[in-house]
């Protein structure tokens, strides 16, 4: 996470903080393993680039956009919110230290803690972008 962090005591924050770290996962060791705590095995992302189920579909989201762009962060702009198995996190998507994108996503959560459901709103959509 950017300068922002999060109080180590609150199950939805905590939650928020893995999933930036699986977004920003360096090798495929840590970004398995990140998955793995991170998400519940049936996770659905909807967002406007389409909708994805399943932790091997996010995983493969997740590598083709870093093929694609190897030098991106995804990093929070503002502290997260989190209450009653709900997060949400206002992010920033940077390529070579240039802003790409921002958005907000609303992460669901079961009651240990994965995520179960993720709605993905751009904000500022990247240049060219259809939607």
């Amino acid at each position: 996470m950017t300068e922002n962090t999060v109080p180590e005591t609150d199950t939805g924050l905590l939650a928020v903080q893995r999933y930036v770290d699986f977004w920003n996962a360096s090798t495929e060791d840590e970004q398995q393993r990140l998955a793995t705590t991170t998400f519940a095995t049936t996770v659905a992302y909807h967002a406007p680039v389409g909708v994805l189920h399943g932790v091997d579909e996010l995983i493969g989201f997740r590598d083709q956009f870093a093929d694609h762009s190897p030098n991106y962060r995804f990093e929070t702009r503002t502290l997260p919110q989190a209450h009653h198995g709900r997060a949400r996190l206002e992010w920033e998507l940077t390529v070579d230290k240039t802003s790409f994108a921002t958005g907000t996503d609303v992460l669901e959560l079961d009651e240990e803690g994965r995520i179960v459901a993720i709605a993905g709103f751009l904000d500022r959509a990247p240049d060219g972008f259809p939607h």
